[in-house]
């Protein structure tokens, strides 16, 4: 019982340093917070992957850059393929205007009400999309314009 106190304690007390370290300090969040997204899709259904992205998700961010939650957003494909282990298939950076914007789920759930009003087809078709999803990882940036270099 003692064990488990004390592992929880310091489990607890890692995490909050983790989450602490990786909030960007102020001056980053001025240029904002830059994230980018890869997908790995199953082979033979990037198309249909693409098609609910576009449908269903991207929506939702371009709401976010109209309230300005979001500053940028870009998409990128590669044009070779490579070993299976480093392949990814679409790559989504979105540089939202800081820290919280990005980590705000309430703002992404009501525009998502909002334009989907039909919510049982939206997350029907939004878990089919990660249905054919391999892989997906999430990788914060620090992006440096070499203004100090």
């Amino acid at each position: 019982m003692k064990n488990q106190s004390s592992f929880l304690k310091v489990f607890l007390l890692v995490a909050i340093l983790l989450i602490i370290s990786t909030k960007p300090s102020s001056a980053q969040d001025q240029d904002g917070y830059t994230v980018d997204y890869y997908y790995k899709i199953k082979w033979g259904y990037f198309d249909e992957f693409l098609e609910l992205y576009k449908k269903n998700h991207y929506p939702i961010l371009a709401e976010m850059k109209t309230r300005g939650e979001i500053l940028d957003l870009s998409a990128v494909y590669p044009l070779n393929h490579v070993g299976e282990s480093d392949r990814w298939d679409f790559r989504f950076t979105i540089v939202f205007k800081d820290f919280d914007a990005a980590h705000n789920s309430d703002i992404s759930k009501e525009i998502a009400e909002k334009l989907y009003p039909d919510q049982e087809k939206f997350k029907k078709e939004e878990q089919r999309r990660f249905e054919i999803i391999i892989e997906h990882m999430d990788v914060p940036l620090k992006v440096d314009n070499l203004s100090n270099w």
